[in-house]
């Protein structure tokens, strides 16, 4: 369990991230005619990515249009399947998309074809950041001296004990916080632990199925809980960050970058569980989530357990796909890495890319071919 500092300007914080996120499908604001005519010439690029990314993604922002003034980046944030959907569902026309589970991408984008085109929603993907998951907690948090890596499940399943969870049907987090309780099971021998946080916490059960090697959770279709739950459910774990300031939680699934970013205590979780070591893919392996239900109608809605990686890519449909490569370049390059690991997100040692031959020429150096896994 780590110290911290107190919780100061987080909702601030969180606030700025929201409204740039509500900034990007906002109406027209009034700008001073001096300005007008430059602002309406610079480039619009539409960028959708993972909550857990609008902390560094804010300073690259900043750093990206100062090198390209010709460029007006327009950021919107959603859980990982949300940001995936405004492409592949609702049409929208997006430039970059950014998740939290590199995975998404060729399962939701390469396998559904645009109606209008015929052709994939993208065919090509760069895992470039990584990640851990954590408990975040606050000062105020129900026995918060007493948790630790070992006991957080038995603390957790305490009915006064507040816990936020990201609903796993939107938000890569919500499926890995669940993956982590079913290795944790494993880790320790106590298989239990899963059914004592989540039973009797729904109005339609979330199930776990043991078998040799492998934990299933199914997630209904309807995910909402009952009455009396301990559970907060969200649609993206960044929203539950205004639960823990408010003490409307004690405790919420996080990333370990997000939970460091806006100064909140952090119980680490072993290494078996919080899906940060690439040592541990086979480990890992031996969880899995599955949605109960078709969201997507091309593609078997199942999350297999494997290290955390970040994915981006862009889409066929991007309205600005030379921009939107020059962008990525700017991440993937050693100004972008800084800027990220600046603001405590790891970023890979070795970028690679699914899809790679048809990934721009410019961006093939940066992010080489992904070896078989």
């Amino acid at each position: 369990m780590n110290h911290h500092r107190p919780l100061k300007g987080l909702a601030l914080s969180v606030a700025a991230g929201l409204l740039a996120a509500c900034a990007s499908t906002a109406g027209p604001t009034a700008i001073p005619s001096a300005t007008r005519t430059a602002v309406d010439e610079r480039t619009p690029l539409v960028v959708f990515a993972a909550g857990s990314l609008i902390v560094p993604f804010a300073e690259l922002e900043a750093a990206f249009e100062a090198a390209h003034p010709e460029i007006d980046v327009r950021p919107e944030y959603h859980g990982s399947i949300q940001v995936i959907r405004h492409a592949t569902e609702l049409h929208e026309p997006i430039d970059v998309v950014a998740t939290a589970d590199a995975s998404l991408l060729p399962m939701l984008m390469f396998e559904a074809q645009d109606p209008q085109t015929g052709a994939p929603y993208a065919s090509w993907a760069c895992r470039f950041a990584g990640n851990r998951l954590a408990l975040a907690y606050t000062d105020r948090s129900r026995d918060r001296e007493e948790i630790d890596g070992d006991n957080w499940p038995n603390v957790l399943a305490r009915p006064d004990v507040l816990l936020g969870l990201a609903d796993p049907r939107f938000d890569a987090s919500g499926y890995r916080a669940m993956m982590a309780l079913a290795l944790e099971e494993r880790r320790s021998g106590e298989f239990g632990l899963f059914n004592d946080i989540f039973d009797d916490q729904f109005t339609y059960p979330v199930r776990i199925f043991r078998e040799e090697g492998l934990s299933t959770i199914t997630v209904p279709e309807v995910f909402e809980t009952t009455g009396d739950s301990h559970l907060r459910v969200r649609g993206g774990s960044i929203q539950l960050l205004a639960l823990l300031e408010s003490g409307d939680i004690d405790y919420a699934f996080e990333y370990e970058s997000v939970i460091r970013q806006h100064g909140l205590g952090m119980v680490e979780l072993a290494p078996q569980v919080d899906l940060g070591d690439e040592a541990l893919r086979d480990w890992y392996a031996q969880s899995e989530v599955e949605l109960d239900f078709q969201r997507f109608a091309t593609v078997e809605p199942r999350f297999a357990g494997e290290p955390i990686a970040y994915g981006i890519t862009i889409p066929s449909s991007a309205p600005h796909p030379q921009e939107a490569a020059q962008f990525i370049a700017f991440l993937l390059g050693p100004e972008g890495r800084a800027v990220m690991q600046a603001n405590q997100h790891p970023v890979s040692d070795h970028p690679d890319a699914l899809g790679w031959a048809t990934m721009p020429a410019a961006l093939q150096p940066l992010c080489p071919q992904a070896e078989s896994r």
